[in-house]
C-alpha cells in the first residue's frame, strides 16, 4: 500500500499529544473534562494505549473550536492517517464527542460552526473550509468513547494496520494507504481563541472601524499622559 511522506512541517501545532510512527493510518484523541494541569491516570493510560500500540498521533482534546482545529490541522498535514479513534469521557462544559461526531456527519455552516451538535462553543473560525473538507474525507472516526478500556484501544489501533479488512465491533477496518492527495501545509489561519465573540460578515466592517478609533483614541490618551 502506498505511503508517503507529511508535510515538512507536522505537526505544525502543538498540544497534548505524543507523537508515533508517521506512516501510521491511525490517531487516537482522548477527551479531557477537567483542567489539563490535573489530567488523571486512566486519560494518561488511553492516550499511551494509543500511542504504544502504534498511533501516529495520540493526546487529549477539551475543546470543541481550537482544540479541534488543532487536530485538523496536524491531520491534513499528514495523509498516511485515515481514522481517528474517539475516546474518553464526556466533557459536560463542551460536548466535545457529541461536536466531534456531528462534524464528521454534518460539517460546518457558512459561519463554521458545526452543524448538529448542542455544544456552545463549536466554532472552526481559524482554519480554512478546505481544510474541515479534507479532513471528513481523509478520515473515518471509530467511536469508542464512554468505552475507558485502554485494550479496546490498542485492538482499535491493530485493526487499523491490516491489510485486509477485519471487523472490529461495528466497524470494518483496514489500512488503504495515504489518501491520494498532496497533504496540507496544516497551520492554523489565524489566532482567534474566542470565534465565539467574533460579529457575523455583515457587521465585521463596522466593528473594525469601532475597533480601529477606540485603538486610535487609546493611544491619543497615551499621547496625553506622556506630555
Amino acid at each position: 500500500m502506498l505511503k508517503i511522506d507529511p508535510h515538512p512541517d507536522y505537526p505544525s501545532e502543538e498540544g497534548r499529544y505524543l507523537r508515533g510512527n508517521d506512516r501510521s493510518p491511525v490517531a487516537v484523541a482522548i477527551v479531557l473534562n477537567c483542567d489539563e494541569d490535573k489530567i488523571p491516570p486512566d486519560i494518561e493510560v488511553l492516550v499511551r494505549a494509543g500511542i504504544e500500540a502504534g498511533a501516529a498521533l495520540a493526546g487529549t482534546v477539551q475543546t470543541p473550536n481550537v482544540g479541534f482545529e488543532k487536530i485538523v490541522c496536524n491531520v491534513v498535514a499528514n495523509p498516511n492517517i485515515r481514522y481517528l479513534i474517539l475516546g474518553g469521557p464526556e466533557s459536560e462544559g463542551h460536548l466535545t464527542g457529541q461536536a466531534l461526531r456531528a462534524l464528521f456527519k454534518n460539517g460546518v455552516d457558512d459561519r463554521k460552526r458545526i452543524i448538529g451538535t448542542d455544544a456552545p462553543h463549536p466554532l472552526l473560525y481559524n482554519v480554512p473550509g478546505e481544510f474541515v473538507e479534507r479532513f471528513r474525507d481523509q478520515l473515518e472516526l471509530i467511536d469508542l468513547q464512554f468505552e475507558g478500556d485502554p485494550n479496546q484501544i490498542r485492538r482499535a489501533v491493530w485493526a487499523c494496520y491490516q491489510e485486509e479488512p477485519v471487523e472490529f465491533g461495528d466497524y470494518s477496518l483496514h489500512d488503504p494507504g495515504a489518501f491520494p492527495e498532496a497533504p496540507f501545509s496544516g497551520s492554523l489561519t489565524w489566532r482567534v481563541t474566542k470565534p465565539w465573540a467574533v460579529p457575523p460578515k455583515e457587521e465585521k466592517g463596522s466593528f473594525d472601524r469601532a475597533q480601529a478609533m477606540v485603538e486610535r483614541l487609546r493611544n491619543r490618551g497615551k499621547g496625553k499622559k506622556r506630555a
